[in-house]
C-alpha cells in the first residue's frame, strides 16, 4: 500500500526520561498501547473515565443517575462519600450501584423524594496501586414554584409616558427563561421604543394608545422540568390628548377653562441602569452582558464605546435593539470601563459601567499520568491560573499529602511534585486541587512504576511496498521500561543505519525520504534496555511508477459519427493495473453507445451531450496516473427543408353564450399545409391573477370549430387556439376578448396542511396556499385553528393572509396537536376542512440505551443487543437506534485522531441488530444511540469486542524460477489479508504427462515464515501442476494454482539431431517427383473426359455413393453443403472467429480447445482425434510465417475459407 509521510520528529536522547508508550505513533504516558496480550500484563492505577457534572441539577420525576466510571489493572473498586462522611448504599434500598461501575442509581420513581437525597457527593475508585477521586458533585433537584398571588390595578396613564412592566419571576433551578405574550399566547412585539429587559420586566420608553390591552401577561419557562409559569394578566390603557380634554370638560363648569397637552419631547433618562455609573462583574469564559435602557420623547437611539480601548472584533454582538451589548468569551483583558450613550434630537446622556473581570481557577498545565522504571526519577506539574490566584493544595490516594503516608522519593514544591529513585511501593494516584472563591480545579494523576524489558509491537515479516522515489516509512512499534533505544539494520549481517540518508523517528519509524531501487531488502529493528533486547524483521520492495505511455488526444468529430480515444499504460510488472475512463470527472454514461476495448474508449453514434472532457485513469494499489482530452461535437450537413408543414393558426375567435359558469368559443381554422388537422387545443389565460400564463383548457377533433368551455369564478379569461397536423402544431392564433366570471366562496381548502415543530417550544403549522384561480374571489385568506389532542381546550383560531406559515409559540415539548385550516374570501367560507394531526417541536433524546453487549457470531459478523430508552426520555418521532463503530486494526499506520467510523441505522424501536462485513482477527469498539427528528442522543458507553480469526486469502503471488532438470524453486508472497496468524503453507503438485493426464498428487507443509521453496529429485523435462494455500487456525484459504516444466535432457537432444533427415535424401525426391506427375496426368485424363460430357469412375463412385464428410462448397455462400445449419447464416459472435495467425483465443468459455493446447503445436488426426502436446492455459504467441514443419489444423484450415 501506499505510505503516508508522517512529521518529521526529533532522534532519540539519551538520559534518565519519563517512560512514553508507543504504538506506531507516540502517545502520551496517561495510555497504555492498545496490545491484548500486552494488556494483561501490565497493572496501572485507577483513572476516571467519566463523571457527572460538578453542579448537577436532576429532575425530580426521574431516578437519579450520578455517574463514576473509572478504568485500572486490576479493575478497581469504587465507594462514595456524602457531605464529607461514608455512604453507606447497602443500608439505603433505593441506591443501588451498577455493577463493574462506580455510577449510583437512586430509584426515586417508586418511592422517597429527590430533596432526600440533596448533597455533596465524592466518588472513590481504588485498586492495589492507588485510588482516584472525582470531583464533588453537588446534588441539587430543579424547582419550578409558582407566582405568588398578587392584584394588580390597572394601569393608566397619558400618550408619551413611559412605563416599566415588573415581571419579577419566582426563583426556580435553574433560573427560569423569561417572554412576554398575549392571552392568545402570541409574543408581544418589541422594537426600540418597546423592549424586554435582561432582569425580565417589560419597559416602555413612552406608550402610543395601541399599546392599550388588559392582556400583558409575563411568562416564566423552566427548561429543565419542561414547565411553564405565567403571572397575572396586567392591564394598560394609554389616554389619548383629545381623549383626556374631553373627559376634563365634560367634569368642569362652562366658566372653568382647561386644557390637557399632550407628553411634551423630552431628553433621554435612563429607565436601567440608574445614576450615571455603575459596576459589573463577570467570570473569565462567560459572556458579558452589558445593559442601557432609556425613555424619551421621541424614542431614544442607544451606542455603546470602550473608553480605554475598542470593542473586540468577531467577539461582540449587540441586541435588544441596540441596548444590550454581549462579549462572548470575555477575559481579564475585557476588564475596563464600557460607556452607553442613549440620544435623540433633544439631547444625549452618557451612563458608564466599571467591568472587571475575575476568573475561577483554569488550567495552564493539568497534572499528566506518570509511568517510570524503578530507580528513575520525575515529576508532575499542576500549574493553574485565575482571578484571584488559585490555592494549590496535593492529596495522595484521595488524602491530603500531609497526612498521607510518607514516601521518601516524594518532595512536594509548591505546584510540582519531584520524584527520585522511585520504586514499585511509590506507585500511587495524586491529586492536585486548584481552588479560589469562584471554584476550583481537581486533577488525578497516576505515578506507575513498572519494570519492562522492551517488546515490538509491530508484525513480524511485514511487508512494505512504495513506488519508487516516493518515501517509506518502516514502522518498529515498541514499548519497555526504561524507555527502550531503537537501531535499525539493513541486511542478515549489515551495520546499523546512521541518519543520511535516513530519518529516525522517536516513536521508532525508520523513514526513507526518497527510496530507490536498491532500499529493496530486509530491515532489522532493535530495541534495547537495561533489562534485555527485543528485535523484529520487515521487507521493504520498490515498484515501477505507473506512466501512461500513450495518451488520448484532442478530438472534432461530427454528430452521428463514431470517435475512439487510446490510452496505453506501462506498469511495474508485478502490479496489475485497473484503467477506467471518466467524462466530465464523472461517470460514463450507462448506455451501449460507449464501449471499452483494452487501450481504447470508442463512443459510437456520439450526440451533443458527449462532448467535454474525457479521462482515463489508470490504479495500481500503490499509485494512480491520469489523462485527459476534449471532444467536441460539431453539426453535420444541414438536409433539405421538409415539403409538408404545420397548420397556419386559427383565427375569428368569438365567445358567445356567457353564463356564470361557461362560454362557447368559436373560431376559423387556417391553411392545414397539405396535412389535415387532427385536434384543435385551446388554452386560456387568467389576466387578473396569471397575466401571460397559459393553460391547457380542452382539445377538440380537426373537424370542430367550437366548444363549450367550463368556466371558475372570479377569472378574468381569454382564449386562444391551436391546431395540429401530423407536423406538429401550429403558432396560437390572437387572443379572444376577455370575459370575467362572477365571486363565489372558495370551494376547496389548502392541501398539504402539516403540523411540525422547528423547536421544542414551537409548532409551525404550514400549508400549500390556493392560487388566485382557486381563490374563487378577492379577499383570500386562512382561517388557521389547533389545539392539544389530548386536552380539554377549545380551539384557538387566527386568521392571515398572504402567508402559508403559521408560528404557535410557547407549546410544550413534542406534544400532538390538532389542526385545520380553513379558506375564505369576502364572498364567504370554503367547507369545513379535514383534521390533520401534527406535533410541536422536537428536542435532542435524553438517555442513551442502556445494558449494550455484544455477541460475536462468527469472524465477520456481530450481534448487537440494547435495552430501547423509556419513549419519554426520546422526546420527538423514535426514528431507530444508530450504532457507530470502528477497528483499531492497524492503528498503529494511522493517525489515531482521524479513526473511521462506521454507522448502521436500525429503523423503529428495534432491540438488536447484526453488523455485517467485519474484519477477522480485529478488535472493534461501539456504541448506540437512540435518533429522533432532531437528531441523536447521547451515545451510551463504548463497548469493546474481538472478532476471531478467519480463513486467510490466496498467497498474494506464486512464481517458479530456476528450472533445472531435476528441481524447480517456487517464490510467493504471504496472502494480502491474513486474517488471522498463519500456522503454515500447504503445497499440493503432481505431474501431467503428455496425454493430459494426472500423475499422483505429492502434498507439502511448509513453515509460515517461508516465502522460498526448492523442489528437488523431479523428472525432468516434465510438466508438474502446483497447487499453493495458506492456512491459520480457522482452516485453509484459498489456492493458487501454477504450472511449470522441468529442462529437457540434452544428451537426448543431441543424440535426436544426428539422426539422418530423410527430407535430404535423393532417392526420397525423385519418388516424391515420380507421384506428382502422374497426379498430374490423372488430373488432365479427368479434365478431358468432363469437357466430353461424360463420367469416369471416381466420378460414378462419388455420384453413387456421396460422402456427406466431402462435400463441394456452395458457390453462393460458400459454406460446406450438409454442414451448414440455420445458424450459417447468422453473424459471428466477437471473438468467435478465428484469427488467421493460426490461434484461436480463449473468450469467455472455459472448456475450449486453446485449454488443452491446440494452437500452433496442436494438430487434428484424419479420424478427428488430437494430437500434440500439453501446453497449459497460457496465451500462444502467433506463429511467424512458415517456419512450423507440422501440417494446419482443421480449425486453421477453416479459416482460409473465411
Amino acid at each position: 500500500m501506499q505510505l503516508k509521510i508522517m512529521p518529521k520528529k526529533k532522534r532519540l536522547s539519551a538520559g534518565r526520561v519519563p517512560l512514553i508508550l508507543f504504538l506506531c505513533q507516540m502517545i502520551s504516558a496517561l495510555d497504555v498501547p492498545l496490545d491484548s496480550k500486552l494488556l494483561e500484563d501490565l497493572v496501572q492505577p485507577p483513572t476516571i473515565t467519566q463523571q457527572s457534572p460538578k453542579d448537577y441539577i436532576i429532575d425530580p420525576r426521574e431516578n437519579i443517575v450520578i455517574q463514576c466510571e473509572a478504568k485500572g489493572k486490576p479493575p478497581p473498586s469504587f465507594s462514595w462519600t456524602r457531605n464529607g462522611t461514608h455512604f453507606d448504599i447497602d443500608k439505603d434500598p433505593l441506591v443501588t450501584m451498577k455493577a463493574g461501575s462506580g455510577t449510583l442509581v437512586i430509584n426515586i420513581l417508586s418511592e422517597g423524594k429527590a430533596e432526600t437525597y440533596e448533597g455533596v457527593y465524592q466518588c472513590t475508585a481504588r485498586n492495589e496501586r492507588g485510588a482516584a477521586i472525582s470531583n464533588n458533585i453537588v446534588v441539587r433537584p430543579s424547582r419550578s414554584p409558582l407566582w405568588t398571588k398578587e392584584k394588580l390595578e390597572p394601569i393608566t396613564l397619558r400618550s408619551g409616558q413611559s412605563l416599566v412592566l415588573p415581571c419579577r419571576p419566582p426563583i426556580g433551578l435553574p433560573p427560569a427563561i423569561i417572554f412576554w405574550m398575549d392571552n392568545s399566547f402570541q409574543r408581544l412585539p418589541q422594537s426600540e421604543r418597546v423592549s424586554q429587559g435582561l432582569n425580565g420586566d417589560l419597559y416602555f420608553s413612552n406608550v402610543l394608545p395601541e399599546d392599550s390591552r388588559e392582556d400583558y401577561i409575563c411568562y416564566a419557562r423552566f427548561n429543565h422540568t419542561q414547565t411553564i409559569q405565567q403571572k397575572q394578566p396586567i392591564s394598560v390603557k394609554v389616554i389619548s390628548v383629545d381623549e383626556l380634554n374631553d373627559t376634563i370638560a365634560a367634569n368642569l363648569s362652562d366658566t372653568e377653562v382647561y386644557g390637557a397637552k399632550s407628553s411634551r419631547e423630552r431628553p433621554p433618562t435612563f429607565l436601567t441602569p440608574e445614576g450615571n455609573a455603575s459596576n459589573k462583574e463577570e467570570l473569565r469564559g462567560n459572556v458579558l452582558s452589558l445593559e442601557c435602557i432609556a425613555e424619551g420623547l421621541p424614542t431614544p437611539i442607544i451606542y455603546w464605546i470602550k473608553e480605554d480601548g475598542t470593542l473586540p472584533t468577531n467577539r461582540t454582538f449587540y441586541r435588544n435593539f441596540q441596548k444590550t451589548l454581549q462579549i462572548t468569551q470575555v477575559s481579564e483583558a475585557d476588564s475596563g470601563k464600557y460607556q452607553c450613550i442613549a440620544k435623540n434630537a433633544l439631547g444625549v446622556i452618557h451612563h458608564t459601567i466599571s467591568v472587571t473581570v475575575k476568573a475561577a481557577p483554569y488550567w495552564i498545565m493539568a497534572p499528566q499520568n506518570l509511568v517510570l522504571s524503578p530507580g528513575e526519577d520525575g515529576a508532575l506539574n499542576c500549574r493553574a491560573n485565575g482571578n484571584p490566584k488559585p490555592k494549590i493544595s496535593w492529596l495522595s490516594n484521595g488524602v491530603p499529602i500531609e497526612i498521607a503516608p510518607d514516601d521518601p522519593s516524594r518532595k512536594i514544591n509548591g505546584d510540582t511534585i519531584m520524584f527520585s529513585s522511585v520504586q514499585e511501593r511509590s506507585s500511587a494516584v495524586y491529586q492536585c486541587n486548584a481552588s479560589n472563591e469562584y471554584g476550583y480545579l481537581l486533577g488525578n494523576a497516576f505515578v506507575n512504576v513498572l519494570a519492562e524489558p522492551p517488546r515490538i509491537l509491530t508484525s513480524t515479516n511485514t511487508l512494505y511496498q512504495v513506488i519508487a522515489n516516493r518515501p517509506a516509512l518502516l514502522d518498529c512499534a515498541f514499548f519497555g521500561s526504561p524507555l527502550p533505544s531503537i537501531e535499525w539494520f539493513k541486511g542478515t549481517k549489515g551495520s546499523a543505519l546512521h541518519e543520511d540518508p535516513y530519518v529516525f523517528h522517536e516513536n521508532g519509524t525508520l523513514e526513507i525520504p526518497v527510496a530507490q531501487k536498491d532500499s529493496t531488502g530486509t530491515y532489522t529493528c532493535v530495541a534495547k534496555n537495561k533489562l534485555g533486547m527485543a528485535k523484529n524483521e520487515v521487507h521493504l520492495e520498490i515498484k515501477d511508477p505507473t506512466r501512461i505511455i500513450k495518451q488520448p488526444e484532442y478530438a472534432v468529430v461530427q454528430r452521428g459519427s463514431t470517435v475512439s480515444f487510446e490510452c496505453k499504460v506501462k506498469h511495474d510488472h508485478t502490479l496489475i493495473p485497473t484503467v477506467t475512463w471518466l467524462k466530465d470527472h464523472g461517470e460514463l454514461p450507462s448506455d451501449g453507445r460507449f464501449t471499452i476495448d483494452k487501450d481504447h474508449l470508442v463512443v459510437a453514434d456520439v450526440s451533443d451531450d458527449d462532448g467535454g472532457t474525457y479521462t482515463c485513469v489508470a490504479n495500481t494499489t500503490l499509485d494512480n496516473v491520469s489523462a485527459s482530452a476534449v471532444l467536441s461535437v460539431v453539426a453535420p450537413t444541414p438536409t433539405p427543408a421538409p415539403i409538408y408543414d404545420v397548420p397556419n393558426p386559427p383565427f375569428d375567435l368569438e365567445l358567445t353564450d356567457q353564463l356564470d359558469k361557461s362560454v362557447q368559443l368559436s373560431w376559423t381554422p387556417g391553411d392545414d399545409n397539405n396535412s389535415p388537422i387532427t385536434k384543435f387545443i385551446i388554452e386560456y389565460e387568467n389576466a387578473m391573477h396569471e397575466a401571460g400564463l397559459w393553460h391547457h383548457q380542452a382539445e377538440v377533433p380537426g373537424t370542430q370549430t367550437r366548444a363549450q368551455l367550463k368556466l371558475s369564478p372570479y377569472v378574468n379569461y381569454s382564449f386562444r387556439v391551436m391546431a395540429e397536423n401530423s407536423l406538429g402544431r401550429s403558432s396560437p392564433s390572437e387572443a379572444s376578448e376577455q370575459y370575467l366570471t362572477k365571486a363565489a366562496e372558495p370551494d376547496k381548502n389548502p392541501m398539504m396542511v402539516e403540523g411540525l415543530g422547528s423547536e421544542p417550544d414551537n409548532l409551525v403549522i404550514t400549508w400549500q396556499p390556493l392560487n388566485g384561480f382557486e381563490s374563487n374571489g378577492p379577499g383570500l385568506q386562512y382561517k388557521v385553528s389547533w389545539r392539544q389532542k389530548d386536552g380539554d381546550d377549545e380551539w384557538t383560531s387566527v386568521i392571515v393572509a398572504n402567508v402559508s406559515k403559521y408560528i404557535v409559540s410557547g407549546t410544550p415539548t413534542f406534544v400532538p396537536y390538532l389542526i385545520k385550516v380553513q379558506a375564505l374570501n369576502d364572498v364567504g367560507f370554503a367547507p369545513e376542512p379535514a383534521v390533520v394531526m401534527g406535533h410541536s417541536g422536537e428536542d435532542l433524546p435524553m438517555v442513551a440505551p442502556g445494558n449494550v453487549h455484544v455477541t460475536v457470531v462468527n469472524s465477520t459478523l456481530a450481534e448487537v443487543h440494547w435495552d430501547p430508552v423509556p419513549l419519554k426520555s426520546v422526546r420527538g418521532h423514535l426514528q431507530g437506534y444508530r450504532i457507530y463503530y470502528w477497528t483499531d486494526q492497524n492503528s498503529s499506520k494511522r493517525n489515531r485522531r482521524h479513526i473511521e467510523k462506521k454507522i448502521l441505522t436500525f429503523q423503529g424501536s428495534k432491540t438488536h441488530g447484526m453488523l455485517p462485513g467485519l474484519e477477522p482477527f480485529s478488535h472493534y469498539t461501539l456504541n448506540v444511540r437512540v435518533v429522533n427528528g432532531k437528531g441523536e442522543g447521547p451515545a451510551s458507553p463504548d463497548r469493546v469486542f474481538h472478532t476471531p480469526e478467519g480463513v486467510p486469502s490466496a498467497p498474494s503471488s506464486l512464481k517458479i524460477v530456476n528450472p533445472t532438470l531435476d528441481s524447480l524453486t517456487l517464490e510467493w508472497d504471504p496472502p494480502s489479508h491474513p486474517n488471522g496468524i498463519l500456522t503454515e503453507y500447504t503445497l499440493k503438485y503432481q505431474p501431467i504427462n503428455s496425454t493430459h493426464e494426472l500423475g499422483p498428487l505429492v502434498d507439502l507443509k511448509i513453515p509460515a515464515n517461508k516465502t522460498r521453496w526448492t523442489l528437488k529429485n523431479l523428472n525432468f523435462s516434465t510438466r508438474y501442476k502446483f497447487y499453493f494455500y495458506a492456512q491459520t487456525s480457522a482452516g485453509s484459504g484459498s489456492q493458487i494454482t501454477e504450472e511449470a516444466v522441468t529442462t529437457v535432457d540434452e544428451g537426448k537432444m543431441a543424440m535426436a539431431s544426428r539422426q539422418v533427415d530423410i527430407a535430404t535424401q535423393g532417392w526420397f525426391i525423385g519418388l516424391m517427383c515420380a507421384v506428382a506427375l502422374l497426379i498430374l496426368i490423372l488430373l488432365i485424363v479427368c479434365f478431358i473426359r468432363r469437357n466430353k460430357g461424360g463420367k469416369y469412375p471416381v466420378k460414378e463412385k462419388e455420384d453413387a455413393h456421396a460422402d456427406p464428410e466431402i462435400q463441394p462448397m456452395k458457390e453462393d455462400d460458400g459454406t460446406f453443403g450438409e454442414y451448414s445449419d440455420a445458424e450459417d447464416h447468422k453473424p459471428l459472435k466477437k471473438g468467435s472467429r478465428t484469427p488467421s495467425d493460426r490461434t484461436v483465443k480463449k473468450e469467455d468459455s472455459d472448456d475450449s480447445l486453446v485449454d488443452y493446447g491446440e494452437g500452433v503445436n496442436g494438430q487434428f488426426n484424419e479420424d478427428g482425434s488430437f494430437i500434440g502436446q500439453y501446453s497449459g492455459k497460457k496465451e500462444k504467441e502467433p506463429a511467424e510465417g512458415n517456419e512450423s514443419s507440422e501440417a494446419p489444423s482443421p480449425v486453421n484450415a477453416m479459416n482460409s475459407f473465411v
